[in-house]
């Protein structure tokens, strides 16, 4: 067999995978897009029409839609960098030599990833309650009013991402603690002698080194934040005053509410194509970087 050919043959499964649960799915949507799928089209295909551009086009004179974008784009602003940092911390504070009891504490710091959604937004409701929450407790000790953190759209979305960065954290935590483990030790050795402090070790040797690992969390991180519903849904259920309806949380009402299946399809594909660019955007200023 030609080394070509067995090339194709071993990547074949993965690619069958990804034909079959990627680009099959964005084709799918893609058609949908295009048509007035509905309930009643559902029920008889005769009643489905090709619309062309006609759901895209409601979509942008949708206000709903730009508010979604605009609280996703939040979201992702504010919450990928916040995480991003959250999780580089925990790394460096496990990888230090002076941590004791490192397996206890990253089993610890991981286990909110691996609870459900459903579980911890109950506590966190509890813990966010107006009346009787810890969070408002501990500010009314240092003569701060009670924060209405889920009814008021100015605190709602913080809180939601503080949520989700203290969900998610863990899991780049445990990518940034692989980097930093695979960092030579004689780099730090040749900086003390040099004459170099902490800070200075930071800045030009970890994170210099971390810099491909920081790039495959970034694009990680945003891809999921770029996907946020589970927290809205169930937190706030899009509220108040809409100040937490994401585009997937539109897509869903869209979908699933209304059995608008064109429509939901269309903002699937925008949603697409706005995550599609802003990776390609990170990948060309992470090259840009690399070949300065």
């Amino acid at each position: 067999m030609k080394p070509s050919l067995a090339g194709w043959a071993f990547a074949a499964p993965a690619l069958t995978v990804i034909a079959l649960f990627f680009v099959l799915p964005v084709i799918a949507a893609l058609g949908l897009s295009v048509t007035d799928f509905d309930i009643y089209a559902l029920a008889d295909q005769r009643n489905l029409r090709f619309v062309g551009l006609d759901n895209y086009i409601k979509l942008l004179g949708n206000p709903l839609f730009w508010k979604a974008l605009g609280n996703t784009l939040y979201f992702v602003v504010a919450g990928v960098p916040l995480s991003i940092f959250v999780s580089l911390a925990a790394a460096l504070l496990l990888h230090s030599k002076l941590a004791r009891f490192k397996p206890v504490f990253r089993t610890a710091l991981f286990a909110p990833v691996v609870t459900t959604v459903v579980a911890v937004a109950v506590i966190w409701r509890y813990l966010f309650h107006t009346r009787y929450g810890a969070a408002n407790w501990g500010l009314s000790l240092v003569g701060i009013d009670p924060v209405d953190w889920f009814g008021d759209p100015r605190w709602a979305m913080p809180s939601i991402i503080l949520f989700a960065v203290w969900k998610n954290f863990g899991y780049n935590m445990i990518i940034f603690l692989a980097g930093l483990q695979a960092i030579p030790e004689d780099l730090y050795e040749a900086a003390r002698i040099d004459g170099a402090s902490w800070w200075r070790q930071l800045v030009h040797v970890t994170l210099p080194m971390l810099g491909p690992v920081l790039l495959l969390v970034g694009i990680l991180t945003m891809a999921g934040y770029f996907q946020l519903f589970a927290e809205p849904y169930v937190m706030t259920q899009g509220g108040p005053l809409q100040s937490t309806v994401s585009v997937l949380y539109l897509m869903y009402e869209e979908g699933f509410k209304w059995w608008n299946l064109g429509n939901a399809s269309a903002v699937a594909f925008l949603l697409f194509l706005l995550m599609t660019a802003t990776t390609s955007g990170l990948l060309w200023f992470a090259r840009r970087r690399g070949a300065e």
